[in-house]
């Protein structure tokens, strides 16, 4: 874990005081915004969160070796404090002071969209190892320095963490590091003190409204990374999805040069001859003036989209187009994204992470394409989330489907009833069936599964946990699908 040896004054650099008392020239060594995690040296970030104030956990903060506190009122405690307006959004900009601009020395590519994020991040990991880089990665599913993986719990880490996962990669010589960059990260500042080199936008549709409250909103956070694309290091590039609606606002909004990807337009790396197995997905890209054959091992036409933006950043920065080529064809596929479940049984079973409506769509009709027989589908919504996008999936899974199998997801402090009789307000023309236990719906899925047909369970993808009110259950859809599979008598090894 990086460390520093700053004076406190030399961390403020570049940010708005208000007030300050105590002796600024205090030597800190790290930071944290948990009391709980505070090592002797830190700097303490005083957050004012959604449910507690980091203010009322500083003296908590002293007593485990914190040497200054940043905060938005002072408090009556014998350290150096430094008032700022809003705690959350300078955050960033210290921990990159105290850890060395660690973004600056070097390659950050930041995705963000409703969908793809995670896919894209992964792809280009592989792109950069097959030329012969250290690669890091942060998001959804953890991080990864040099193929050494560090376990996280959001998209994108809180600011300090971020900083410190950079400066770690600095110090282990990566080179070039991925980062899946949420909408809500973007708002709180946790990517604030990051200069990236490129954005990739994969799509917008329906998600987070809970918080975001519109969808142009939801559009201008995203927006965001693409209008701070700005910094020396090296030229910067916005690789946009050209069949986007959301695509002109956020060509307008890029601060560097725009490079568009798509299927039904003229952009500059363009997909044509596509076609999707039940294997994986197979085209050609235009680009350049030059044609390159694609092969990527995860069927549905989402996937076209995903090599795209990969390969055309690979491209764009130099890469070797046949080795860009070499290295999604490597891919096996990632964690919860449309993984198949074998253990010999008849039918296929499908997990994938899908928990927007159009996620969902996205799945769900690719399944439909390569199902010769029944189509059942699996799933639920989130609780304390966005409440208007229920129905939606209701309608999508009842318009693709055969049989509906509605369940819980992580119901969290909402009854998991409500939440399955909201979904159903959008289902129609399809037989169902309510099951608010997730391991009963996907056993009676399994067990209700004749020969050709095919079970996707959607929503929760490489989540290995529940959560019921404030709790969190150990919960895996991929072992219990395998769970369901061997009780019922299907024994092979999974392959």
């Amino acid at each position: 874990m990086p460390t520093a040896n700053k004076s406190l004054t030399e961390i403020i650099s570049g940010i708005e005081v208000q007030a300050s008392s105590g002796d600024c020239q205090v030597i800190v060594r790290g930071m944290s915004m948990d009391s709980r995690q505070v090592q002797p040296g830190d700097l303490y970030a005083c957050v004012p969160g959604f449910k507690v104030d980091g203010h009322d956990f500083a003296a908590s903060a002293v007593a485990s070796g914190a040497v200054a506190l940043v905060v938005e009122r002072l408090l009556p405690l014998e350290v150096p404090q430094v008032k700022v307006p809003n705690v959350r959004q300078v955050m960033g900009t210290l921990a990159a002071n105290i850890y060395d601009h660690p973004s600056e020395q070097l390659e950050l590519v930041g995705v963000t969209g409703t969908n793809g994020k995670t896919t894209i991040t992964y792809l280009i990991e592989k792109i950069g190892i097959k030329h012969g880089k250290k690669v890091g990665l942060i998001g959804t599913l953890g991080s990864r320095i040099d193929g050494r993986t560090i376990p996280g719990d959001r998209t994108t880490p809180e600011a300090i963490d971020v900083q410190k996962l950079l400066g770690e990669m600095v110090a282990e010589g990566v080179s070039l590091a991925v980062m899946e960059v949420s909408s809500h990260a973007l708002v709180l500042g946790r990517v604030a003190g990051c200069e990236f080199d490129a954005g990739i936008f994969t799509n917008l549709t329906q998600d987070h409204l809970d918080y975001h409250k519109t969808m142009e909103d939801y559009l201008y956070a995203k927006s965001r990374l693409f209008a701070d694309l700005k910094g020396d290091k090296q030229p910067k590039i916005s690789i946009l999805n050209g069949d986007d609606p959301a695509f002109e606002k956020l060509r307008q909004a890029s601060a560097a040069t725009v490079v568009s990807y798509g299927i039904h337009n003229s952009a500059d790396y363009r997909a044509e001859n596509v076609e999707v197995t039940t294997e994986g997905v197979r085209f050609q890209v235009h680009f350049r003036g030059a044609v390159r054959d694609i092969w990527y091992a995860t069927p549905g036409f989402f996937s076209v989209y995903n090599a795209l933006a990969a390969f055309a950043w690979g491209v764009e920065r130099g890469y070797s187009p046949e080795i860009v080529a070499e290295a999604l064809a490597e891919i096996s596929g990632v964690p919860g994204r449309f993984e198949s479940i074998r253990l010999g049984q008849p039918f296929q079973v499908i997990v994938d992470y899908a928990h927007t409506p159009d996620g969902l769509e996205n799945v769900v009709r690719t399944a439909r394409d390569f199902t010769k027989g029944r189509l059942l589908t699996v799933f639920g919504c989130g609780g304390d989330r966005d409440r208007t996008k229920r129905p939606l999936m209701g309608e999508v899974a009842a318009q693709w489907s055969d049989y509906l199998l509605v369940t819980s997801d992580n119901p969290r402090t909402e009854d998991p009833g409500q939440i399955i009789r909201e979904i159903l307000t959008g289902v129609s023309g399809v037989d169902y069936v309510a099951i608010a236990d997730r391991r009963e719906a996907i056993w009676s899925a399994c067990r209700l599964a004749k020969p050709r047909d095919t079970i996707l369970i959607a929503g929760k993808g490489h989540e290995t946990y529940q959560i019921f009110g404030t709790e969190v259950h150990p919960f895996d859809d991929r072992e219990v699908a395998r769970e369901a599979l061997r009780g019922l008598g299907y024994a092979q090894l999974d392959s």
